[in-house]
């Protein structure tokens, strides 16, 4: 199987652990992952307002980048859907049936981490060692647009030395939502600010998610509270192991 990934723009920029936890991840699973130089943006954020036509080109790069591989993972639920859902949208807009024929081939392929591991490598025991109390926020895109259900958790679940704690109102929105947070910020801080009260009330010393645009979200709130919790990417969490020093793995 060919496997490549899709490391996302935000954690190309800001958080490049993760895509590195990722590739540890799955070597440790025995599953060799590429990385095409030539991945872009997923399209999301031109599509998400409106800019569809300016989308083309981009969604004709991530085609071109992934095409071949059997299985596209990525480390975020909001750049999964915007493969399997909103690239559709924009190869038929563009009038052109060699896109939409390429993004039938390379959207079904696209996998969420989560998804990956749970439904095409049939795990959910990856190994990880992880001595920390832990909540989980499922992030809107993974649980509406991708369905991702419970497989986060069932991979938290099997984290060795990990205390799991329930997140109240978790299915609730952070109020990120990307371009949302700058259109609508008194509507996304409060969204927001409510979100990490019920990480605080849950006494977690790391909350976790599938998607670093969320935990950054809400990182800079707890960070700005003192509130002593650390977010950390689902990807940082399974790649951990007992060789690692604690949570700076």
């Amino acid at each position: 199987m060919r496997v490549v990934l899709q490391v996302t723009c935000v954690n190309d920029a800001m958080f490049p652990d993760t895509g590195k936890a990722v590739v540890r991840l799955l070597r440790r699973l025995g599953v060799e992952v590429d990385f095409p130089r030539a991945q872009t943006c997923c399209g999301q954020p031109m599509v998400n307002t409106g800019y569809l036509d300016e989308a083309v080109p981009v969604v004709r790069t991530f085609v071109d980048a992934f095409a071949g591989y059997d299985a596209i993972v990525t480390p975020s639920g909001s750049c999964a859907g915007s493969a399997r859902h909103q690239h559709s949208i924009v190869a038929e807009r563009s009038g052109d049936p060699a896109l939409v024929a390429a993004v039938a081939e390379t959207g079904p392929r696209t996998h969420e981490l989560s998804e990956f591991l749970v439904d095409v490598l049939g795990v959910t025991d990856v190994g990880a060692y992880f001595p920390h109390r832990v909540t989980y926020h499922p992030t809107c895109h993974s649980l509406r647009m991708l369905g991702v259900g419970d497989r986060p958790r069932r991979l938290l679940e099997a984290v060795r030395g990990v205390e799991l704690v329930d997140l109240p109102h978790a299915s609730e929105c952070c109020g990120f939502g990307g371009t949302f947070a700058l259109k609508n910020a008194d509507t996304s801080i409060a969204m927001g600010a409510d979100k990490a009260r019920h990480v605080r009330d849950t006494g977690a010393e790391v909350l976790v998610a599938g998607d670093n645009s969320c935990l950054m979200h809400v990182g800079g709130m707890l960070s700005r509270q003192r509130a002593g919790v650390r977010v950390m990417h689902l990807a940082e969490v399974l790649a951990a192991t007992e060789d690692d020093e604690g949570m700076d793995a």
